[in-house]
Protein backbone atom coordinates (compact mmCIF):
# COMPACT_ATOMS: atom_id res chain seq x y z
CA UNK A 1 0.00 0.00 0.00
CA UNK A 2 1.32 3.43 -0.95
CA UNK A 3 1.43 6.27 1.54
CA UNK A 4 0.63 9.49 -0.31
CA UNK A 5 0.88 13.04 0.97
CA UNK A 6 -1.27 15.78 -0.54
CA UNK A 7 -0.13 19.35 0.12
CA UNK A 8 -2.41 22.31 -0.50
CA UNK A 9 -0.46 25.32 -1.71
CA UNK A 10 -3.06 27.87 -0.71
CA UNK A 11 -3.37 29.82 2.52
CA UNK A 12 -7.00 30.87 1.92
CA UNK A 13 -9.66 29.47 4.21
CA UNK A 14 -12.01 28.95 1.25
CA UNK A 15 -9.34 27.64 -1.10
CA UNK A 16 -10.50 25.58 -4.08
CA UNK A 17 -7.28 23.56 -3.88
CA UNK A 18 -7.71 22.79 -0.20
CA UNK A 19 -11.29 21.76 -0.99
CA UNK A 20 -10.02 19.52 -3.80
CA UNK A 21 -7.48 17.96 -1.41
CA UNK A 22 -10.26 17.41 1.12
CA UNK A 23 -12.32 15.73 -1.60
CA UNK A 24 -9.35 13.51 -2.49
CA UNK A 25 -8.97 12.47 1.14
CA UNK A 26 -12.66 11.52 1.22
CA UNK A 27 -12.55 9.23 -1.81
CA UNK A 28 -12.46 5.44 -1.41
CA UNK A 29 -8.79 4.48 -1.46
CA UNK A 30 -7.65 1.21 -2.97
CA UNK A 31 -3.95 0.55 -2.66
CA UNK A 32 -3.05 3.81 -0.93
CA UNK A 33 -3.59 5.97 2.12
CA UNK A 34 -3.71 9.75 1.61
CA UNK A 35 -2.52 12.14 4.29
CA UNK A 36 -3.06 15.88 3.96
CA UNK A 37 -0.91 18.89 4.76
CA UNK A 38 -0.70 22.60 4.14
CA UNK A 39 1.82 25.40 4.19
CA UNK A 40 0.45 27.48 7.08
CA UNK A 41 3.05 28.72 9.54
CA UNK A 42 5.96 28.71 7.12
CA UNK A 43 7.72 32.11 7.21
CA UNK A 44 9.22 33.87 4.22
CA UNK A 45 12.53 32.27 3.38
CA UNK A 46 15.41 34.22 4.85
CA UNK A 47 18.93 32.82 4.91
CA UNK A 48 19.74 34.98 7.94
CA UNK A 49 16.76 33.49 9.81
CA UNK A 50 17.91 30.00 8.87
CA UNK A 51 21.43 30.76 10.11
CA UNK A 52 20.23 32.32 13.36
CA UNK A 53 17.38 29.97 14.27
CA UNK A 54 17.65 26.94 12.02
CA UNK A 55 14.75 25.34 10.18
CA UNK A 56 11.34 26.62 11.40
CA UNK A 57 9.17 24.01 13.14
CA UNK A 58 6.43 24.13 10.45
CA UNK A 59 9.05 23.40 7.79
CA UNK A 60 10.63 20.57 9.79
CA UNK A 61 7.21 18.95 10.35
CA UNK A 62 6.29 19.11 6.65
CA UNK A 63 9.72 17.84 5.68
CA UNK A 64 9.23 14.75 7.88
CA UNK A 65 5.84 14.08 6.27
CA UNK A 66 7.39 14.23 2.79
CA UNK A 67 10.23 11.92 3.79
CA UNK A 68 7.75 9.39 5.22
CA UNK A 69 5.53 9.42 2.11
CA UNK A 70 5.93 7.16 -0.91
CA UNK A 71 4.67 9.98 -3.11
CA UNK A 72 3.64 13.63 -2.86
CA UNK A 73 0.85 15.45 -4.68
CA UNK A 74 1.01 19.22 -4.96
CA UNK A 75 -2.48 20.75 -5.03
CA UNK A 76 -1.39 23.99 -6.63
CA UNK A 77 -3.28 27.19 -7.27
CA UNK A 78 -2.24 29.42 -10.16
CA UNK A 79 -1.64 33.10 -9.52
CA UNK A 80 -0.91 35.46 -12.41
CA UNK A 81 -0.17 32.53 -14.74
CA UNK A 82 2.43 30.98 -12.44
CA UNK A 83 3.37 29.28 -9.21
CA UNK A 84 1.94 30.91 -6.07
CA UNK A 85 4.68 32.67 -4.13
CA UNK A 86 3.70 31.17 -0.76
CA UNK A 87 3.85 27.62 -2.17
CA UNK A 88 7.20 28.16 -3.89
CA UNK A 89 8.50 29.73 -0.67
CA UNK A 90 7.50 26.57 1.25
CA UNK A 91 9.34 24.36 -1.24
CA UNK A 92 12.37 26.63 -1.00
CA UNK A 93 12.41 26.19 2.78
CA UNK A 94 11.96 22.42 2.40
CA UNK A 95 15.13 22.29 0.30
CA UNK A 96 17.17 23.71 3.20
CA UNK A 97 19.76 22.90 4.29
CA UNK A 98 20.96 21.84 0.86
CA UNK A 99 22.43 18.70 2.42
CA UNK A 100 18.83 17.54 3.10
CA UNK A 101 17.60 18.05 -0.47
CA UNK A 102 18.28 14.50 -1.65
CA UNK A 103 16.67 13.03 1.48
CA UNK A 104 13.50 15.09 1.03
CA UNK A 105 13.18 15.26 -2.76
CA UNK A 106 15.68 12.87 -4.37
CA UNK A 107 13.83 10.51 -6.72
CA UNK A 108 10.63 11.08 -4.70
CA UNK A 109 7.52 10.71 -6.88
CA UNK A 110 5.60 13.99 -7.22
CA UNK A 111 2.29 14.62 -8.97
CA UNK A 112 0.52 17.87 -9.81
CA UNK A 113 -3.15 18.70 -9.35
CA UNK A 114 -4.86 22.06 -9.34
CA UNK A 115 -8.18 23.85 -9.28
CA UNK A 116 -8.88 27.33 -10.58
CA UNK A 117 -11.91 29.50 -11.32
CA UNK A 118 -10.40 30.20 -14.76
CA UNK A 119 -10.87 28.30 -18.01
CA UNK A 120 -7.49 26.54 -18.13
CA UNK A 121 -7.35 25.06 -14.65
CA UNK A 122 -3.81 25.45 -13.40
CA UNK A 123 -2.01 24.53 -16.61
CA UNK A 124 0.64 27.26 -16.44
CA UNK A 125 1.32 26.75 -12.74
CA UNK A 126 1.69 23.01 -13.21
CA UNK A 127 4.03 23.52 -16.17
CA UNK A 128 6.14 25.93 -14.11
CA UNK A 129 6.39 23.40 -11.27
CA UNK A 130 7.99 20.84 -13.60
CA UNK A 131 11.31 22.69 -13.81
CA UNK A 132 11.36 23.22 -10.03
CA UNK A 133 10.69 19.54 -9.34
CA UNK A 134 13.32 18.54 -11.90
CA UNK A 135 15.89 20.79 -10.22
CA UNK A 136 15.09 19.21 -6.85
CA UNK A 137 15.64 15.71 -8.28
CA UNK A 138 12.03 14.54 -8.02
CA UNK A 139 10.51 11.84 -10.18
CA UNK A 140 7.50 13.54 -11.75
CA UNK A 141 4.34 11.67 -12.58
CA UNK A 142 3.41 12.39 -16.18
CA UNK A 143 0.76 9.73 -16.82
CA UNK A 144 -2.03 12.00 -15.57
CA UNK A 145 -2.45 15.57 -14.42
CA UNK A 146 -5.63 17.10 -13.17
CA UNK A 147 -6.43 20.71 -14.04
CA UNK A 148 -9.87 21.58 -12.73
CA UNK A 149 -11.23 24.65 -14.51
CA UNK A 150 -14.21 26.71 -13.38
CA UNK A 151 -13.75 24.95 -10.07
CA UNK A 152 -15.90 27.42 -8.15
CA UNK A 153 -18.93 25.88 -9.91
CA UNK A 154 -18.02 22.33 -8.80
CA UNK A 155 -18.13 22.80 -5.03
CA UNK A 156 -21.05 23.59 -2.75
CA UNK A 157 -21.09 26.42 -0.20
CA UNK A 158 -19.39 24.17 2.38
CA UNK A 159 -16.49 23.29 0.05
CA UNK A 160 -17.70 19.81 -0.87
CA UNK A 161 -16.99 18.57 -4.38
CA UNK A 162 -20.32 18.05 -6.13
CA UNK A 163 -19.14 17.15 -9.63
CA UNK A 164 -19.02 13.38 -10.12
CA UNK A 165 -16.87 13.55 -13.26
CA UNK A 166 -14.16 15.51 -11.42
CA UNK A 167 -14.33 13.14 -8.46
CA UNK A 168 -13.91 10.20 -10.84
CA UNK A 169 -10.90 11.79 -12.56
CA UNK A 170 -9.38 12.63 -9.17
CA UNK A 171 -9.82 9.04 -7.97
CA UNK A 172 -8.26 7.66 -11.15
CA UNK A 173 -5.27 9.96 -10.77
CA UNK A 174 -4.77 8.97 -7.13
CA UNK A 175 -4.87 5.27 -7.94
CA UNK A 176 -2.47 5.63 -10.87
CA UNK A 177 -0.10 7.79 -8.83
CA UNK A 178 -0.14 5.26 -5.98
CA UNK A 179 1.01 2.55 -8.39
CA UNK A 180 3.67 4.88 -9.81
CA UNK A 181 4.90 5.73 -6.30
CA UNK A 182 5.59 2.08 -5.55
CA UNK A 183 7.31 1.33 -8.87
Amino acid sequence: MATLLGISGSLRKGSLNTALLKAAAGLPAEGYALQTAGIHGIPLFDGDLEEAEGIPPAVAALKEKIIAADGVILFTPEYNNGIPGAFKNAIDWLSRPSSDMAKVFGNKPFALVGASPGNFGTLLSQNAWLSVLHTLGCRTFSEKRLMVSRAHTLFDSKGNLTDEATAKRLGELLAAFARFSLS
